[in-house]
This record gives C-alpha cells, sequence and structure tokens, in this order.
C-alpha cells in the first residue's frame, strides 16, 4: 500500500510520500514514490504515485523521456496541460499492460498527484484517476490524497484551510497524517519524503527525508501524543441520562 498527500494554501504547496511497497507480507520493499520536473525560473512540477508498482514506474519513466526531450510535462503551458499530459501515458501504458495484467487477475491500479507552477499561472494541484481524468483541488478542499487515505484524513479535514494555514504548518499536519497512518497501517512506512514549494519561487529548495528514527518525526510524534492526551483530560465531562453522575 501506498500513501502520498498533497495540500495547497495561499502560500504554495507541500507534498509528502512515503516509501513502501508490498507485495504480501514476506514481500516489503523501500521504493521512492516521489518525483520532480524542474525547469529553474519556469517551471516545477513534482509528481507522486500510488498503485502497481510496474504501472507507475513505467508511466514515470516515460514522461521523463519526453521531458529529456523537450516534450510532453516540458512544454506544457498549463498544469491542467501537464495533468492531462500524465493522463494520456497512462492511458499509454494501460495499452501495452493491461490486457496481460488483468489476465492474470492483477488489476491496473495507478494513481498519480501532480502539483507546481508554471510561469504565468498560480500553483495547483491534480489528481490523476487510472483512466487518465484529472481532478483540481479547490480552496474549500485543498488537499488531495491517493493510496491509504482514510487514516490520515481526520486531521486534515479538521485542520487545513486555504486562506489560514501557513506552509509550515500544513507540513506539521502532513506530518501528523502520516504517523497517523502508519501507526495503524503497517503498509504505509518510512522513508518520508517532504517537499515545501512556496509560490512564485519556480525551484525546489526545501526537501527532507525522514527515516522511521529522525529526531524531528519521533518529536512531533510524542509532542503530539501528548497535547492529544491532555486534550482529552480538558474536555467537559459526559453525564448519563437522567442523572448527575459523570461517566
Amino acid at each position: 500500500m501506498t500513501y502520498c498527500l498533497g495540500i495547497k494554501t495561499h502560500q504554495g504547496l507541500v507534498m509528502a510520500s512515503d516509501s513502501r511497497t508490498n507485495a504480501g507480507t514476506d514481500l516489503v520493499n523501500i521504493c521512492r514514490k516521489m518525483f520532480h520536473f524542474v525547469q529553474p525560473g519556469e517551471r516545477v512540477l513534482t509528481l507522486m504515485t500510488s498503485g502497481n508498482l510496474s504501472i507507475s514506474q513505467s508511466v514515470v519513466t516515460l514522461l521523463r523521456k519526453q521531458w529529456d526531450e523537450g516534450k510532453g510535462l516540458a512544454v506544457a503551458e498549463t498544469l491542467y496541460d501537464a495533468a492531462r499530459v500524465c493522463g494520456q501515458m497512462m492511458r499509454y501504458v494501460a495499452d501495452l499492460d493491461r490486457a496481460a495484467l488483468e489476465r492474470d487477475d492483477f488489476k491496473f491500479n495507478t494513481h498519480l498527484i501532480l502539483g507546481g507552477q508554471i510561469h504565468g499561472q498560480t500553483h495547483d494541484l491534480y489528481l490523476i484517476y487510472p483512466q487518465g481524468n484529472p481532478i483540481c483541488s479547490t480552496e474549500d478542499s485543498p488537499f488531495l490524497q491517493i493510496g491509504e487515505v482514510k487514516y490520515g484524513r481526520p486531521i486534515l479535514d479538521r485542520g487545513i484551510r486555504y486562506e489560514q494555514t501557513s506552509l509550515a504548518d500544513a507540513s506539521k499536519y502532513a506530518i501528523i497524517s502520516f504517523d497517523s497512518t502508519m501507526r495503524s497501517n503497517v503498509t504505509v512506512g518510512p522513508p518520508i519524503d517532504l517537499m515545501i514549494y512556496e509560490k512564485d519561487n519556480f525551484e525546489i529548495t526545501r526537501h527532507r527525508r525522514f527515516s522511521e528514527e529522525d529526531p524531528a518525526l519521533v518529536d512531533i510524534r510524542a509532542q503530539w501524543e501528548r497535547a492529544l492526551r491532555r486534550a482529552i483530560e480538558e474536555l467537559p465531562p459526559i453525564y448519563s441520562d437522567h442523572t448527575d453522575r459523570q461517566f
């Protein structure tokens, strides 16, 4: 399983991905799921993948080949156009591999998150489905997730606000979201790649890879658990029906 998260705020983007892949309990590996396509001063695109590893690697490899040839993502005029380029590549790989995969009962199941900015456009964030069609984040729904999404979503729903959340705070929400997911699902695991993109910068200057024992990750996890227990203790008491007795 996988967990990837993109957050869009008024200041820019926060993107994070885990690195665990598994094909059963006895075949667990580490594989990067975040990929950057950068033309300094012109465009910054970050792609994250979930699902069948062979499919996602084929998609990224072919997109990189186009990029190196000055095609595809290298010439997309808008981020929407870039998302469509990714979708077209997913359909191309589907034409190559879907029949063989499904003949052996493997699903063609890959999702992408694409975030970044192209010069002259605003920063943006897209989720691209296996069929190749994209959806865009909005100010009302300023984050997108793929993979094992349910455990890390509640903290994001309660906390992320497009106009109010800073990039610094969004990165903390991302780490807590990942920690909650890893705590409840062993198929999601470190290293965690975290990238912060400040709008109109057109460079990637803030990136960190967290190991399981990274001091910052350990400290955030411990402080969050203490703060959560303290918040529970400070909540008002709950009384039983028709009595003044507290639970």
